[in-house]
């Protein structure tokens, strides 16, 4: 008998065979050289390690901004490289690379998961009227941007609702049996 895989599919792994990353904000503060940022924000998730670094030497002209995020992209790729491919082996997630200067983000790359989901008719109007208005150019298109506005107008509740989980697996760790 054929062991089943995890949900997810073959090569796919649940959060709960991810390792945790929990400390990987003080990982990469540890890895990171310390004259490549002012200051950097890291997001992350089950597929993906978001590193957006903030240039030390903000500018006011976006066309001087684009060469220095074109300078650091190309001086710093061989290390940026050696640094992600580390962190994927610690922690099992692809890691992007960004530079914010002044209010514009810079990505040079990031993953585009794919996910599945089944809607119903009432759904696919929605998302096939998005299409249709220009909103969109495609379903995958207009459910992405559904999420993204979604996503802003309750981001605190998101929040909230994140740290609950996270207070939830405390109590499973600390939990009888363990």
């Amino acid at each position: 008998m054929m062991a089943r895989q995890a949900m997810g599919g073959p090569g796919r792994r649940t959060a709960r065979e991810l390792p945790s990353a929990d400390d990987v904000a003080e990982w990469f503060n540890g890895r990171l050289p310390a004259q490549w940022f002012s200051s950097f924000d890291l997001t992350a998730d089950r597929e993906e390690i978001v590193v957006i670094g903030r240039l030390t030497h903000v500018t006011e002209s976006n066309a001087e901004a684009e060469g220095k995020v074109a300078k650091f992209r190309s001086d710093t790729r061989d290390e940026r490289i050696g640094i992600a491919l580390d962190a994927e082996s610690r922690y099992h997630r692809k890691v992007s690379w960004g530079i914010a200067v002044g209010d514009e983000t810079y990505l040079f790359t990031h993953v585009a998961a794919p996910v599945m989901t089944r809607l119903r008719q009432p759904e696919r109007h929605v998302l096939d009227t998005l299409v249709d208005a220009g909103v969109a150019g495609s379903r995958s298109e207009a459910l992405a941007w559904c999420v993204r506005r979604t996503g802003e107008h309750i981001h605190e509740w998101l929040d909230e609702l994140r740290q609950a989980m996270s207070e939830v697996e405390e109590l499973r760790k600390r939990g009888p049996g363990n």
